[in-house]
């Protein structure tokens, strides 16, 4: 055998496993995407200190991927995906509000 074909068949092999590897990683993005969801709350936070807790203590929660705070407004806004429960970050901000003394509620 030509000293070049060894080199062509595992040209082909790599080319077969990266087309593999980039169907797999698109099947698994588009299988594992969950549906996102957004929780309000009015939380009585007066400083950016009050805000900052608030991030560090929703970000803890596994499938929370974006906390929005607003000082002036007293809002907190949570984007999550649907495994997470609105009663179980609610659950933790209640924690937080008894220590802190600040008020907590889900928005309506």
């Amino acid at each position: 055998a030509p000293p070049d074909q060894p080199a062509a068949k595992s040209k082909i092999n790599d080319h077969i496993t990266l087309q593999y590897l980039q169907s797999n990683l698109l099947t698994y993005t588009n299988t594992s995407s969950f549906n996102m969801a957004e929780t309000r709350f009015d939380v009585g936070m007066t400083c950016e200190g009050c805000a900052n807790a608030v991030k560090r203590i929703l970000g803890k929660v596994d499938g929370v991927s974006d906390i929005q705070t607003n000082v002036e407004a007293k809002s907190v806004v949570v984007m999550h995906d649907d495994s997470v429960s609105k009663d179980d970050l609610l659950a933790k901000l209640q924690k937080w509000s008894a220590a802190s003394g600040k008020s907590v509620a889900l928005s309506s």
